[in-house]
């Protein structure tokens, strides 16, 4: 950050201070940041000092920031204290800054995660990704860094354990997130005092060579540009030449990676040139190679062959003018941009990390774009939408009971935490706690959380637990490993329960009278036992079965002789029932037996009511067939079925308060609409019988369903009527 003469007095003199910030601020706006300001000067330490509210929020307004960051860095330390409510805070500044003082709070706990961690290497990379993602507004990162960088400027005053801790910190955390932010005047401020206090001989080593040879080194570089200017404009390339500046850190680093020596550092005396083209690139690197003698081995076309983070630069050294070292780099524009919006010192690339997904690097580089989009637009309030960082919130970060970080996918389960941290555990899992609570295996995870399994002596993995509507496990990893388990069951077991349990699915639908060798045969199994075991394995859900059960029950197709037409058959609209070699006749769904979408059926000539379709296995038609055989007629679905379909669900439970508003919700949540309900409480016995009538586009909805309400607390068995 820019460095003022008498701080103390700029930053607690409001109008002063106002007055020498880049910042487009509306009266209202002003209005609010004085109030805040304000506050945060009641915090001085002691006469004449400024509080260190003050410098963080001068930290924020030198990025361009909006007032609603300002606000909150000033009034944090008072909100933390508890000398600020909540009400108070959305009364008199909003509930954004509100929301950004709870945000700051939050990720504070990240720095004890360090230091209980010991963290390093892809732990440290995760408490990385967890501070970005528990900060769901991207402002509160840029606070947190805001308030790191003034706590390390203060670090001097502590005892030398807290400044070794609070560096590694910093080193760690903050200055790697500073770095993918692009926000470079931070990163390398942090990098360097963190390097003050955990390699202190080295710094003031590289300090002192730097400063001994200040002016002879910008007197040296001077030299040089003002001749690589005049052999660039003697060539006709139109170019921009400044020096590069190398902060301490970068040396050292440097200096570490390739062990050598201060005086071997090619970049402690650099030039940069800007041009217009790529064109212009090679031909600037032609002028320097033809002025400077060039040093082997020390040239680098990263135009050519950009870096995986996207970075394009020349990269040359030569022996410049006294013979001395010197490095150049060669870029246009564009490039230059891309670079100092944070690509070239991506952290794959400056802190030796290993690849990642492009989703997670295209979020980094969302959050990058902030600060350009600030200097490109003036007035801030409508941009906070983009920087939410939602982005980043297709993972999640838990900690086991001995803290370490878990990475599991968005919406994981503690059921999916058991089966990341061990599969044994997760075949064992029987209960969670979280955060010392007992929750469901169902319950959704979030950020920061600590996960405690429940488990018993023996693995017993539910089937329920494949089923994704359920919601036991988010993660393919996870259902993988419960299918194997399923698969390494005793042959004749798998049978056993795959038999029983698609004979009950399909008794709950109400399907009767389905060729089970048939259907095995459809779904590519010798006999139907093939079947049977493939369910209790695991590798065949029960939903993919009954799918194809549900086209079987159709009547098979009959060749019937074409009759001469007068006119242009009529296309089956959706939802309806065609009669087979007859135009449109009126039909309705016969109320005794309610057929849907899919099942076996057969239709019935009344007198006056058009046809009546009845289930084949409807009770009803057995008096028809015997009685009026002459009045049935083929019927079968149309081809595109959209339309809903009354059908009688039954559920059996144990009554308690509340249970009938449980069935309502998970219809509702379903989109489900209910026709009729009809309840029947038995005192006695403590049990509740509902016959609801609902409408369904399909038998795989129904099955859905019922899956859904039987897992319902109290409920016996939920299952078709009829």
């Amino acid at each position: 950050m820019v460095a003022r003469t008498d701080v103390a007095v700029v930053l607690t003199d409001f109008d002063a201070w106002l007055a020498a910030l880049p910042v487009r601020w509306r009266a209202g706006q002003i209005e609010r940041v004085r109030e805040a300001h304000a506050l945060a000067c009641e915090e001085a330490p002691h006469p004449g000092a400024h509080p260190p509210a003050l410098a963080v929020a001068d930290v924020l307004a030198g990025l361009k920031l909006d007032h609603e960051v300002v606000c909150a860095a000033l009034l944090y330390p008072k909100y933390a204290e508890g000398d600020l409510a909540r009400d108070d805070v959305t009364e008199r500044f909003g509930e954004s800054v509100l929301a950004l003082l709870d945000g700051i709070a939050k990720i504070a706990v990240v720095g004890d995660f360090h230091q209980q961690l010991n963290a390093h290497g892809e732990q440290l990379e995760a408490l990385r990704k967890m501070l970005l993602a528990m900060a769901q507004d991207v402002r509160v990162v840029l606070i947190a860094l805001a308030m790191r960088l003034e706590r390390m400027r203060r670090l001097g005053a502590e005892d030398p354990g807290t400044q070794v801790r609070i560096a590694r910190e910093t080193q760690d955390l903050f200055a790697p997130l500073a770095n993918r932010l692009g926000i470079g005047s931070l990163k390398w401020e942090l990098e360097d005092l963190a390097l003050r206090y955990l390699e202190p001989r080295a710094y003031k080593g590289i300090a002192r060579a730097l400063d001994e040879r200040r002016i002879e080194r910008q007197s040296y570089i001077e030299e040089a540009m003002a001749a690589l200017r005049e052999e660039l404009q003697r060539a006709g390339i139109r170019a921009e030449v400044s020096g590069r500046v190398k902060h301490i850190y970068s040396i050292w680093k440097k200096m570490q990676r390739k062990r050598l020596p201060f005086n071997e550092i090619f970049d402690v005396r650099a030039v940069r040139v800007i041009v217009d083209s790529v064109a212009d690139c090679y031909a600037a690197l032609g002028v320097v190679h033809a002025r400077w003698n060039h040093i082997r081995k020390e040239f680098d076309d990263y135009i050519a062959n950009p870096k995986a983070n996207g970075y394009r630069s020349l990269h040359t050294a030569v022996f410049g003018p006294e013979g001395r070292t010197l490095e150049v780099q060669i870029r246009t524009l564009e490039m230059h941009q891309n670079a100092e919006l944070g690509v070239a010192a991506h952290w794959r690339y400056k802190e030796g990390g290993t690849a990642h997904g492009s989703a997670f690097e295209q979020q980094i580089a969302w959050l990058r774009q902030m600060l350009e989009w600030k200097d490109e637009d003036g007035d801030g309030d409508d941009l906070l939408d983009r920087f939410k960082a939602e982005a980043l919130q297709d993972r999640v970060y838990v900690l086991t009971p001995r803290g370490q970080i878990i990475e599991l996918p968005q919406g994981a389960t503690p059921l999916d935490f058991a089966y990341h941290v061990h599969t044994e555990l997760g075949h064992r899992c029987r209960g969670a706690k979280v955060n010392g609570r007992i929750v469901p295996l169902t319950y959704e995870l979030k950020n920061g959380e600590q996960i405690e399994i429940l488990s018993a002596k023996s693995a017993t993995p539910s089937r329920d637990w494949l089923l994704p509507h359920l919601g036991y496990l988010r993660s393919a990893r996870a259902r993988t490993k419960v299918r194997n388990w399923f698969r390494q069951l005793d042959l004749e077991h798998s049978i056993s329960s795959g038999r029983q349990a698609l004979e009950r699915e399909l008794h709950r639908l109400g399907v009767r009278n389905v060729n089970l060798e048939r259907l095995a045969e459809q779904l590519g199994h010798a006999r139907a036992e093939e079947l049977f075991a493939a369910i209790g394995r695991g590798e065949t859900t029960i939903a993919h079965v009954v799918s194809v059960a549900q086209d079987m029950i159709l009547p098979p197709p009959q060749v019937e002789p074409e009759l001469p037409v007068t006119q242009a058959p009529r296309a089956t609209e959706s939802g309806e029932v065609h009669i087979r070699g007859v135009g449109k006749l009126l039909t309705q769904m016969a109320k005794c037996c309610h057929p849907v979408p899919y099942d076996a059926i057969v239709g019935f000539i009344t007198i006056g009511r058009g046809v009546t379709i009845h289930r084949r296995d409807c009770p009803n038609l057995l008096d028809l067939e015997e009685h009026h055989s002459e009045r049935l007629i083929e019927v079968s679905w149309g081809d595109e079925i959209e339309a809903s379909y009354s059908v009688d669900i039954q559920i059996e439970a144990y009554d308690r308060t509340g249970l009938l508003r449980d069935i309502t919700q998970v219809l509702a949540n379903d989109k489900i609409n209910v026709v009729a309900v009809n309840t029947l409480s038995d005192k006695a016995a403590g049990t509740a019988r509902m016959t609801l009538t609902i409408e369904i586009c399909d038998v795989g909805q129904l099955s859905r369903l019922l899956d859904k309400l039987a897992q319902l607390p109290n409920v016996i068995d939920a299952s078709r009527r009829g």
